[in-house]
């Protein structure tokens, strides 16, 4: 099931480096919760489809062009998955290349739970998949 759960998530980085919003968005569990990562502006959490559409968009619109690279570093476990990412955007003002990791729960092909980290290692330990 964790190689199926992996594969959602990449379909759903595909889908977002390709401007496809509504595949993203069919990729996303009706009751999904999103947690912003520690000291993010709008701290959350957000909670449903429309809310968590809501959030991504307000994040897309603040810059001109963005892509999600997936890194190798995936660690997975029953319905979790732990992935590191680089998120490049441009737009107004200096180019941004952010890392970080998220912690997804993936059930029945659709993305449940989201939680996002500055720092690997807790995200690890959020999962129960630290070493």
């Amino acid at each position: 099931m964790s190689e199926e759960n992996i594969e959602v998530l990449r379909a759903a980085s595909q889908a977002w480096n390709a401007g496809d919003m509504d595949a993203f968005r069919e990729l996303h569990d009706p009751d999904v919760i999103l947690r912003p990562a520690k000291d993010w502006p709008e701290p959350g959490p957000y909670t449903g489809r429309e809310a968590v559409m809501g959030f991504y968009r307000q994040l897309r619109e603040t810059f001109d062009i963005d892509t999600v690279d997936l890194t190798d570093d995936v660690s997975h476990g029953a319905d979790r998955v732990v992935i590191r990412w680089i998120w490049h955007a441009q737009g107004q003002g200096p180019e941004s290349n952010m890392e970080g990791t998220t912690v997804y729960s993936v059930r029945n092909g659709k993305v449940r739970d989201i939680e996002y980290f500055w720092d690997h290692g807790e995200a690890l330990e959020a999962a129960g998949l630290s070493e």
